[in-house]
């Protein structure tokens, strides 16, 4: 049955997406980044380098970048390092940055202001069409997700996306998994209404 295949739920804690002008910005003129390890997303990475991160409230050190370098430079943070922060960064779609917080970036000496590209990142489900096909839907279609744990929740709201690129996963942010005593790895279903 369709509504019982399971999916694993993965935790996305906080970090950034930066663009190659910002790569050299932060790190020196040709740096590039260097992968630690493999995410399970093919082609993702998350590097070495690492930042800090500072807004008119308060500073987070030691924030991963993760690679591929992008077209924008992006910052998912959750609503805990928001307040922390004092950024009221928009709820969007990865990539979505247009109109959203700016923030200031720190590696050192090196510090980079950026207008916009803080986002809390949308609860989401990676997919490949033949994995859409089995759970009976489509790109961009919004669903909700039970997922298993020891305070079992339900997520409303959580964004399809497919593409031959990804690996079936969904990604939660920190306060999410804690809301829900969410481990990583947990399992997801789709709760399909009647």
């Amino acid at each position: 049955m369709l509504a019982e295949k399971t999916f694993p739920v993965a935790i996305s804690a906080r970090h950034i997406h930066l663009s190659e002008a910002d790569v050299e910005a932060l790190f020196g003129t040709g740096a590039t980044l260097t992968k630690d390890f493999d995410l399970s997303q093919p082609g993702q990475f998350a590097a070495k380098e690492r930042v800090s991160i500072e807004g008119p409230k308060g500073v987070i050190h030691n924030v991963r970048v993760l690679g591929p370098v992008r077209p924008a430079t992006q910052l998912e943070v959750s609503k805990t390092d928001a307040l922390k922060l004092g950024v009221n960064p928009p709820l969007r779609q990865s990539g979505d940055v247009a109109n959203s917080a700016g923030i200031t970036i720190k590696n050192g000496e090196r510090e980079l202001a950026i207008e916009q590209g803080v986002i809390i990142a949308q609860a989401h489900i990676h997919m490949t069409p033949a994995d859409a096909q089995e759970f009976g839907v489509q790109n961009n279609e919004v669903v909700s997700v039970e997922v298993e744990s020891e305070r079992p929740v339900t997520f409303r709201g959580i964004v399809v996306r497919v593409s031959e690129q990804f690996s079936l996963e969904m990604h939660i942010d920190t306060d999410e998994a804690n809301a829900g005593f969410i481990q990583q790895q947990a399992k997801g279903k789709i709760i399909k209404s009647s």
